[in-house]
């Protein structure tokens, strides 16, 4: 039986009129999705991430997970949407070293900003629940001072907009006109509410749907309303992330499921499309699932790399006749500052110069670190096989 998942409007935008389309809320039905038929991919999916949370207590400090993979995912679903930052050009930024692609950098530094809006507000007992207010002051951040910044950043859209082809009436997608975003994400913010945490009985408007397959329709509901006039694309992937989180699935943001989407990006949007136009939910339901479970097992693997590289490198370090306490600390901070100069270690160890180009030295001359300009004044150093694990 063929679903029907929303209505179709007459809109006006540029002179011309088009056939925008209307969500129903969620959840599907007529039919109604039946849990049955995620089962065993959600348990799949569900034992990944457990396994992913378990396995992040083989480094000694999370932050340096989370530092790593809260850029990864920004890094990735950034470039879904074009921009070409690389995880170097991430982290020599931060050091302060030069890169030649600001712009695009900007824009995945402002989605880091973003997250962590979201996620601080999450985390406050006084901050705001995952809402429609809180994904627009997250909004506002992405598109701040970045291209996009001229379309309405921090607001929904006041206008018609469409995905696809050079004009309206050629477009491939016309979301909702804007007198009707305002009553739909407030129904996708209710459905969201209504959501169980992963350790309570599945109930309400969610008709007993796992927590995973909601998010699912969550996600795609919100790309289905497409409420901002840009930035919809990242904005719509944060909420999975802060969701992943919110709904005791994941205890801290290990896992970059933008990876899995970017690698099958074409497949993303096909799917997506084949819920508006055959009303089937259930074919993306299982991508999304299987996709969660692909990313959680890369992410786990890529912690168990992560740790192995760190442990030897930090033994290697400790045999070191010569190695002091300043080599001891900076080591440390590596996974944290994998791309520095010798003024930025001053500064993170809080010592002299000499004392600061001390400990660099003996990193490299162990072989853990390596100099990138080839100058003698004015160096630059990177923890090269740390990044290469995380642009693997």
């Amino acid at each position: 039986m063929k679903r029907a998942t929303g209505t179709y409007v007459e809109s006006t935008t540029l002179g011309e009129v088009v056939k925008a389309f209307v969500p129903n809320a969620l959840p599907p039905s007529k039919p109604a999705l039946e849990p049955e038929v995620f089962a065993e991919l959600n348990h799949r999916a569900e034992m990944a991430l457990a396994r992913l949370s378990g396995v992040s207590g083989l480094v000694p400090s999370v932050d340096w997970l989370l530092y790593s993979a809260i850029r990864k995912e920004a890094l990735l679903t950034s470039q879904i949407e074009g921009t070409q930052a690389t995880i170097t050009d991430l982290f020599d930024d931060e050091a302060g070293i030069e890169v030649s692609n600001t712009d695009d950098v900007e824009e995945v530094t402002n989605y880091i900003a973003a997250y962590r809006l979201v996620r601080d507000n999450l985390r406050d007992p006084k901050g705001l629940p995952i809402s429609v207010r809180l994904l627009c002051k997250a909004h506002k951040l992405l598109l701040n001072g970045v291209r996009g910044t001229g379309k309405q950043p921090g607001a929904l859209r006041r206008s018609q907009n469409w995905l696809g082809g050079t004009r309206p009436g050629n477009a491939v997608f016309v979301p909702p006109p804007a007198d009707k975003v305002q009553v739909l994400m407030s129904d996708l913010e209710k459905f969201i509410h209504d959501q169980p945490r992963k350790d309570e009985e599945v109930s309400g408007q969610g008709r007993g749907l796992p927590p995973l397959v909601g998010i699912a329709l969550a996600h795609a509901q919100f790309e289905t309303i497409h409420p901002f006039l840009d930035g919809n694309g990242r904005i719509g992937r944060l909420l999975i992330s802060a969701l992943l989180e919110d709904l005791g699935l994941l205890p801290e943001p290990l896992m970059y499921l933008s990876g899995y989407l970017k690698e099958h990006q074409s497949e993303y949007y096909r799917l997506l499309s084949g819920i508006r136009v055959d009303g089937d939910w259930e074919s993306w339901v299982r991508f999304f699932l299987e996709g969660v479970q692909v990313a959680a097992n890369q992410a786990e693997e890529n912690i168990v790399k992560i740790a192995s590289l760190v442990a030897a490198d930090r033994r290697k370090l400790l045999e070191a006749t010569k190695s002091g306490a300043a080599a001891y600390r900076l080591f440390e901070m590596l996974p944290m500052m994998p791309r520095f100069t010798v003024d930025r270690v001053k500064t993170a160890l809080g010592t002299t110069f000499p004392t600061a180009n001390a400990a660099v030295k003996t990193l490299e001359e162990l072989g853990l670190i390596t100099e990138t300009t080839g100058n003698k004044k004015n160096r630059s150093f990177s923890y090269d096989r740390y990044i290469k694990l995380l642009s693997a």
